[in-house]
């Protein structure tokens, strides 16, 4: 009877679905249920999982590109047109293509750098008399006449200063928003042309100036004379000299500086220029998804990151180091150089920068900057009706008004800037919404789908893991645990191992011994 009551325990156990069978069938996660159905396989159950692992395997596949692709750290550019009240002006910079006016040239001036400009050999003599002017020749040759003459000290500053181009006596007419402006709206800067000029440049406690219309008329219009006759004469190859007439002329915003012998653009005198400009916005993503500078500038010079800046703060560097000197345009503290270092390696290292050292100075874009995109038109001056007219107002020849004067007009198109910002492309939100998209076409899961799994596991882990480990633990029973019976006196032979007859006792409750040895049971009789 017990022997049968064991057996169909075990068919009754034999015939429970298994844990992952009641998973499977209580499972979110699609296909499942039909993959661990009850019974045996067949021809539908295995259709079933391989359409499932068909399924997951694709899945992977979607997934993996997706998470290569945003490892990619992609971008897009946004360009968009936004509308303003009114618009700051840029700072204008303009340099005379002549750096030095001959005629403020001195008999010192000439005896320190005769040589660097080339008027004179090494020998102090004038280099090429056949090639000068009959009036230029005499003036060189009263200069270069050092018989007998004491040179005094020089100082290339003071030289660049004292023999530069003049805003008073270039400016002959200036207006801003049709109204009239002066020398004193220009603030003197140094570059590589020399003595230059920024208009707009708030500097000096100067506020910066907007405009509140577009089109001409509505900007910065100037009248110039270039003074072609105070241009050097040109008898060989010098960076000094030019072979250029005209001015260099840099539109930028006021918090970068100039660098216009790389970014200028060149007026004609004999025409009037037209500048029509938009302004940028640039705003560029930092790596890893783009290539922009984030970080402040380390720079003793300038405070503001940009291209520019970091390209001066560079030359700056790179002449210290290899001259022990800086150029007169260049920032800081430390010795000019002399005409001679000019010369022997001033010049030649920095053209060497330029020109063919592209490790040195590696600048990156910054994250934000301000451009100006500009379209240039212009017109020929002055006409045959004014020549005469212009003349007479400058006291000038009909010859040298059309040799020297030019007009900028420079004017914003239109009340807009240009915003163009790089975006990124695909983001963890998107990542995120991808994968879930996915595991939603192919296996129908979902996060909740997901915990499922996860709480499946830990229930299997609990109860095999844990379970064995607790069953290791616990204590065994002692020999003495077990029930053995002395012999019965009466019933010779009978052991523990034996079942008893039922014995009654007087307080009317029979007493069982089961066919295990360590288990006894007390059934009361009812």
């Amino acid at each position: 009877m017990t022997a049968m009551k064991g057996d169909s325990e075990d068919s009754i156990e034999s015939m429970r679905p298994s844990s992952l069978q009641v998973f499977a069938n209580s499972s979110t996660l699609h296909g499942m249920s039909h993959i661990f159905a009850y019974g045996h396989m067949t021809f539908r159950r295995f259709l079933w999982t391989l359409s499932f692992m068909g399924s997951l395997g694709l899945l992977m596949f979607v997934c993996m590109d997706r998470v290569y692709y945003y490892f990619e750290f992609p971008h897009v550019t946004k360009l968009d047109e936004v509308a303003a009240n009114n618009l700051t002006f840029p700072a204008i910079t303009f340099c005379n293509l002549n750096e030095f006016r001959f005629s403020k040239i001195t008999k010192n001036d000439l005896y320190h750098v005769g040589e660097l400009l080339a008027l004179l050999n090494e020998n102090y003599q004038i280099a090429n008399p056949h090639l000068a002017e009959p009036e230029v020749l005499a003036f060189l040759k009263e200069k270069a006449n050092f018989v007998n003459f004491n040179h005094k000290q020089f100082n290339m500053t003071d030289f660049y200063n004292r023999t530069g181009h003049d805003i008073n006596e270039m400016l002959l007419q200036c207006t801003f928003r049709g109204e009239e402006c002066f020398p004193l709206n220009f603030t003197t800067i140094y570059t590589r042309y020399g003595k230059c000029y920024t208009f707009n440049s708030g500097l000096d406690g100067n506020p910066l100036l907007t405009t509140l219309k577009g089109g001409t008329g509505n900007g910065l219009e100037i009248m110039l004379d270039i003074q072609q006759d105070e241009y050097l004469p040109v008898w060989g190859d010098t960076d000094e000299t030019s072979y250029e007439a005209g001015i260099k002329v840099q539109i930028h915003s006021q918090d970068e500086p100039p660098f216009i012998d790389q970014l200028g653009f060149g007026v004609a005198p004999g025409f009037q220029t037209f500048v029509s400009c938009q302004q940028q916005l640039l705003q560029y993503l930092p790596p890893p998804w783009g290539d922009c500078r984030s970080e402040p500038m380390d720079s003793e010079y300038f405070s503001t990151y940009s291209i520019t800046a970091c390209r001066i703060d560079c030359e700056t560097r790179y002449l210290l180091e290899n001259c022990n000197c800086r150029m007169v345009h260049m920032p800081g503290t430390s010795t000019v150089c002399t005409p001679e270092q000019y010369k022997d390696c001033a010049d030649p290292a920095l053209d060497f920068l330029v020109e063919k050292d592209n490790d040195y100075c590696v600048c990156e874009t910054p994250c934000n900057m301000t451009r100006y995109g500009k379209e240039l038109s212009m017109v020929k001056i002055p006409s045959k009706a004014s020549a005469k007219y212009l003349a007479k107002k400058f006291n000038k020849t009909e010859q040298y008004i059309a040799d020297n004067i030019l007009v900028l007009d420079i004017f914003f198109e239109a009340l807009n800037y240009e915003k163009i910002e790089q975006k990124k492309a695909y983001e963890v939100a998107g990542l995120l919404g991808d994968i879930g998209g996915q595991m939603g076409l192919f296996i129908g899961a979902s996060v909740l789908t997901i915990l499922e799994i996860f709480d499946y596991l830990y229930e299997v882990f609990k109860d095999k893991v844990l379970g064995y480990l607790l069953r290791k633990r616990r204590p065994q029973r002692s020999a003495s645990d077990n029930l053995d019976f002395p012999e019965n006196p009466t019933s010779p032979g009978v052991t523990p191992n034996h079942v008893p007859r039922a014995h009654v006792t007087h307080s009317g409750v029979t007493r069982t011994v089961s066919d295990s040895r360590r288990t006894c049971y007390l059934v009361t009789r009812l």
